[in-house]
């Protein structure tokens, strides 16, 4: 009796054995069928972060920039060339932004201190001299004082020999030259300090906007008043104020 029940115990070990092994071998051969049909498996870590790139560096927004860009130039461009005077508010706010706000003076001395030369954006003449001396400051032009500044506030007129050129009283950049309305042929120089030296009623400009000059270049000359007599306007701008320029040279 006790044999045919260890038989008997056995024989269900034995299915039990075999009946494992068939569900393993059925496993596998399901997952290698699954190999050939469809390909080893893969994962998709790190795929989307290998094509994905930062926005800044998508090549749709870099044109986007490249073509603002381009669109804020011709508009600056195209405001300037028309003479419409619904334009005058725009075309003030962006001479005031080039003039005031960007210091084009400090940037040319930042890099003429790191690179040895000063920044220019016009070429000069070879036979004119680049550098800027800080400390040297330079008569304009000699002559007497007729409208001190008390008249205006802003600035002084000078009596001179006709066709007497005038000069820069300090190294800088040109940051206006042109006519404006109450001055007739003006030449604006920012200098490194942050203060500006104004040039008025020239009779010619000799200097390009942008253009780095020393102290006691050449940048016009004065204008004949009708008594043969030359003269020319000279104003000094500090901390976006006028002060009297006798304070700083005599001109008598």
């Amino acid at each position: 009796m006790g044999n045919r029940a260890d038989e008997i115990r056995k024989r269900i070990a034995k299915r039990k054995r075999e009946n494992s092994s068939g569900e393993r071998h059925s496993s596998t051969t399901h997952d290698e069928s699954q190999y050939d049909t469809y390909g080893p498996p893969h994962t998709s870590y790190g795929s989307h972060s290998e094509k994905e790139l930062h926005p800044l560096f998508k090549k749709e927004v870099f044109l986007f920039k490249v073509l603002l860009s381009a669109v804020m130039v011709l508009s600056v461009a195209v405001l300037y060339r028309m003479d419409a005077p619904y334009f005058n508010d725009a075309r003030g706010f962006v001479q005031n932004t080039m003039e005031n706000e960007f210091q084009f003076a400090m940037i040319s001395e930042f890099y003429e201190e790191q690179f040895g030369q000063p920044l220019a954006l016009f070429p000069e003449s070879p036979n004119e001299s680049t550098e800027v001396t800080k400390e040297e400051v330079a008569l304009p032009a000699v002559g007497k004082v007729i409208e001190n500044f008390e008249s205006n506030g802003k600035g002084i007129m000078v009596q001179t020999a006709p066709q007497l050129p005038v000069e820069a009283m300090k190294g800088g950049l040109v940051v206006f030259a042109g006519k404006k309305d109450d001055l007739g042929e003006t030449v604006i120089i920012q200098h490194s300090d942050k203060s500006e030296t104004w040039y008025g009623h020239l009779e010619d400009i000799q200097v390009n906007a942008y253009e780095a000059v020393s102290a006691g270049a050449a940048i016009g000359t004065v204008s004949t008043n009708t008594e043969g007599q030359g003269e020319f306007y000279f104003a000094i701008k500090q901390d976006q104020a006028f002060i009297d320029p006798i304070q700083v040279m005599t001109f008598d």
